[in-house]
């Protein structure tokens, strides 16, 4: 699957789980996620590519409890690296 195909699964995914999804020029220092006021946010720096706009995503997504219990595409699952119990 390409990237950005990719990306867009973990972005919606991360916005179910109730990430507000910014998308600035940071000038390539930084992005990822944080909570500010009881909100979590995932701020995207348009100044690196699609690679690691991905890994922000997913390494917001790894860390996320409820990303185990909500990701019901395999793609997402297995690229989270996470196993469903049964």
């Amino acid at each position: 699957m390409h990237t950005v195909d990719l990306l867009e699964r973990a972005l919606a995914l991360a916005e179910r789980l109730g990430y507000r999804v910014r998308q600035e020029w940071l000038g390539g220092s930084g992005g990822g996620a944080c909570e500010l006021r009881g909100q979590k946010w995932l701020f995207i720096d348009l100044a690196v590519g699609p690679e690691e706009h991905l890994a922000m995503v997913l390494d917001a997504l790894r860390v996320d409890p409820q990303a185990l219990t909500e990701a019901p595409d395999p793609v997402i699952t297995q690229a989270l690296g996470l196993r469903k119990s049964a």
